[in-house]
């Protein structure tokens, strides 16, 4: 089991490479990993299941420790990036299942990567922890709401069908992965070192099966598609940091939203696109996995390196 971790350890560590280059290799060979399109959503069901297993009451403890702060990030992560992805669509003109695609990614909670970032930034990974539990627990609703709210003037959007695949795919996985680790604790914290790299391999096969199942689309509208992403996911950095700054957090608190806005579930954008709209909306999410998993390690580790200098400067004086 110790190399079982070392090895997941590794796969987080180096996550945002194993994402380019299966990428990549989904893009020059498309047949042979469009086979997983079909199953994104039970890849997302096992990773969000994982996410359940990790899950104890600890985590949303800090619901009633710090109130102000969940509240602040909760809320920013639903009004941010939906916002801000409706106003790239119509400043960039997008086509209307690009624009869907990044309105949807938008309208997603944040993702478990974030918890790791913010722990790497020095941040309040607590703080990170409970709000990403919090907003995923919302998903169901928020999500299909704030879709049909934003995106419907581009495309028809089914609100019932969005909340019951969420329920499947993210709601129920979670209740189940909590089930297991109150009746199996001792058997769960065994094998809790091996979930991240369940998680890897699950959004690394999610991130190919969407290239590889858009490599015309790609060709024409990628560079569009990855500026607009890039943009969307720098600005929920920078508007969250802006927020908690605003809002007097102290700094841990304001780095912590910040990663916890700007990074979002992308695995579930994308299963959410490929099931109710066409599959070219999925690219967004699939795009926006590959960058802020660059983006928030790069931010982290300056963060993180602008906290030890720091306190390596507090000690010599």
């Amino acid at each position: 089991m110790k190399t079982l971790g070392k090895i997941s350890n590794f796969a987080t560590s180096t996550f945002a490479i194993w994402v380019i280059i299966f990428a990549v290799l989904s893009f020059l060979m498309p047949e042979g990993f469009a086979w997983i399109a079909p199953h994104i959503s039970l890849l997302l069901g096992i990773i969000m299941f994982g996410m359940g297993l990790t899950l104890s009451v600890n985590d949303f403890k800090g619901v009633f420790q710090a109130p102000k702060s969940v509240l602040i990030g909760v809320v920013a992560q639903y009004t941010i990036m939906p916002l801000t992805a409706f106003g790239l669509a119509y400043v960039f003109n997008l086509p209307p299942e690009i624009a869907v695609g990044v309105i949807l990614v938008g309208c997603c909670p944040g993702g478990t990567a974030s918890n790791v970032m913010t722990f790497l930034a020095k941040g309040n990974t607590a703080l990170s922890v409970t709000i990403t539990a919090i907003s995923t627990l919302l998903a169901p609703i928020l999500t299909p709401a704030l879709t049909l709210l934003l995106a419907s003037q581009w495309l028809p959007v089914s609100f019932m069908d969005m909340f019951l695949s969420i329920v499947k795919v993210v709601l129920i996985p979670i209740v189940l992965g909590v089930v297991v680790r109150l009746l199996f604790s001792k058997q769960v914290d065994k094998s809790v070192a091996a979930l991240p790299l369940v998680s890897v391999i699950g959004i690394v096969g999610v991130a190919a099966a969407v290239v590889a199942v858009n490599k015309e689309s790609i060709v024409t509208s990628g560079l569009l598609i990855f500026a607009v992403v890039v943009l969307h996911n720098c600005l929920g950095l920078l508007f969250g940091y802006i927020v908690a700054k605003l809002l007097r957090l102290d700094f841990k608190d304001q780095k912590a939203i910040s990663i916890e806005v700007g990074m979002q579930n992308s695995g579930l954008g994308a299963s959410l696109a490929i099931v109710h709209f066409e599959p070219i909306a999925a690219v967004p999410s699939a795009i926006f996995s590959v960058w802020h998993n660059i983006s928030g390690p790069l931010l982290a580790t300056w963060w993180g390196k602008r906290d030890k200098d720091n306190k390596d400067h507090k000690i010599v004086a």
